[in-house]
């Protein structure tokens, strides 16, 4: 039997109920099983007084509001379905089991909005207000359904102790953002937004910061925990770096810093980073370069060396009002000189230019290439290192400052176990362990997450070779 009770205290509802009202609960509403539906073709309210828990189906399509402290999250389903603008009011957060919102003309979240199954997107833009509210993804709780016409223009939360991708964008384009490798049960908020500010606080190896977009990750509780961001030039535009140039950068409130990560992808089209570093301070993330994106599109830049001259090469797509290149070395990896300068072509098609360094390298040499536009604009592109032949059985400090590791190059005859020891500038050793170097290649010391900025000495030895390195960490 169906049984429907509005009283000033409560309100029982079994099996189905249309009401084409508005509806307020000051009592009790209880849909006890899967099978009971609600449709409200009006606004609903639960108020202070109220008692609501969904095991079913709550249609509502206009606004909804919540008053009542201590609502029961049930095993049912909200579904926001209405066909003009919705909002979601009240002093206390809604909770509801799953979620379903179906509104093209969006909907508006003026309280707490909190998931703890599924969400499924099938239409609209959910917008949140700049009190701020949040869309809230309880711990277990996932998605679906998400794209550029629906996603969460403003903040959302996470809580939880497992990968998120958090379905953020601007209302008019997605652009999601994920934290993995969580350490400990965490709460976090993320909204996406652009331009990037204060992009030329850059600290090295940084050069240059994405200006066109940006995340904010605030971390409410909890422990470290992986960035990933994504780029899709269809939507929004990725300076044009390497893959090798493209890290995720870090806002620390005065400098944007890098937290390392290695691009996958295509940076013309679609790809993604993840950093390195299990960031602990959260802020603001955007993509960082270890290089001056050229005004083109450098496919490659290349140097090596061939006998007793250095080949250097590079291959560009699409120059636009570019003047002239030069190839540029340097001895220490600081200061920069001119080996070369060759003119601009200015097609759209591919083009490869090639020059010779006939100088003889003591050890190493860095190579990069400068692009001058017709404005005198100027940029620069990744650096390449050139070990030679008499270094066979040496090995070289790659580069230095470090931050996340110590890269070690070592030449094609120096084999060996070593052992090294990072030590402060008193002697105490903070970092050693065990390096096995064969046939040369190169090699990475990690070093501790922990570790102070500042002056150490790096120290590899074995019975028979010993290298001491003055060792820089930012």
């Amino acid at each position: 039997m169906r049984i429907l009770f509005i009283l000033f205290i409560s309100l029982l509802i079994k099996g189905s109920v249309f009401a084409q009202v508005d509806l307020k609960n000051t009592g009790i509403l209880y849909a006890s099983s899967s099978s009971d539906i609600l449709f409200i073709n009006g606004n609903f309210t639960n108020s202070s007084t109220a008692a609501l828990t969904n095991n079913g189906s709550l249609y509502v399509k206009q606004d909804l509001s919540n008053d009542q402290s201590s609502m029961a999250i049930g095993t049912g389903t909200l579904i926001l379905n209405g066909t003009s603008a919705q909002s979601v009011n009240g002093s206390q957060k809604f909770k509801t089991y799953k979620l379903q919102t179906n509104n093209s003309s969006g909907i508006t979240l003026n309280n707490d909005l909190s998931v703890s199954n599924v969400h499924t997107f099938s239409a609209g833009i959910i917008t949140t207000s700049s009190t701020p509210n949040y869309l809230i993804y309880e711990a277990g709780s996932s998605y679906s359904g998400d794209g550029d016409s629906r996603h969460v223009n403003g903040w959302v939360k996470k809580i939880g102790n497992t990968l998120f991708t958090f379905p953020v964008g601007n209302a008019t384009i997605e652009r999601t953002m994920a934290l993995t490798t969580l350490s400990a049960t965490s709460e976090f908020n993320v909204k996406y937004d652009a331009p990037t500010p204060n992009r030329y606080n850059a600290l090295a190896p940084l050069l240059y910061i994405d200006p066109h977009e940006y995340w904010i990750v605030n971390e409410v509780s909890g422990g470290t925990a992986l960035v990933t961001l994504n780029w899709n030039n269809a939507k929004v535009a990725l300076p044009p770096w390497n893959n090798t140039d493209i890290h995720v950068a870090s806002w620390d409130g005065t400098n944007w810093a890098s937290e390392g990560g290695t691009a996958i992808g295509n940076p013309a089209t679609t790809g993604f980073v993840t950093s390195s570093n299990h960031v602990s301070l959260f802020n603001k993330f955007t993509f960082g370069g270890e290089a001056f994106p050229l005004p083109l599109t450098l496919i490659s830049f290349n140097a090596k060396r061939v006998g007793n001259y250095t080949a250097i090469s590079w291959t560009t797509e699409d120059e636009q009002n570019v003047d002239h290149f030069i190839a540029e070395r340097s001895d220490d990896g600081n200061n920069y000189y001119s080996v070369a300068q060759l003119p601009a072509r200015n097609t759209s098609w591919s083009q490869f230019y090639s020059t010779v360094d006939n100088k003889p390298i003591n050890h190493i040499a860095y190579y990069r290439l400068r692009s001058i536009d017709i404005d005198g604009k100027q940029k620069i592109s990744r650096i390449v290192p050139i070990l030679v032949n008499e270094t066979a059985n040496n090995l070289v400090l790659l580069t230095n400052p470090v931050y996340d590791h110590i890269t070690l190059v070592a030449g094609a005859q120096l084999n060996g176990s070593f052992n090294y020891h990072i030590n402060t500038v008193t002697g105490q050793i903070i970092l050693e362990g065990k390096l096995v170097i064969q046939n040369g290649g190169q090699y990475e010391l990690p070093l501790k997450e922990n570790l102070q900025k500042g002056v150490y000495t790096l120290l590899v030895n074995n019975t028979q070779q010993s290298f001491s390195y003055r060792l820089v960490v930012n």
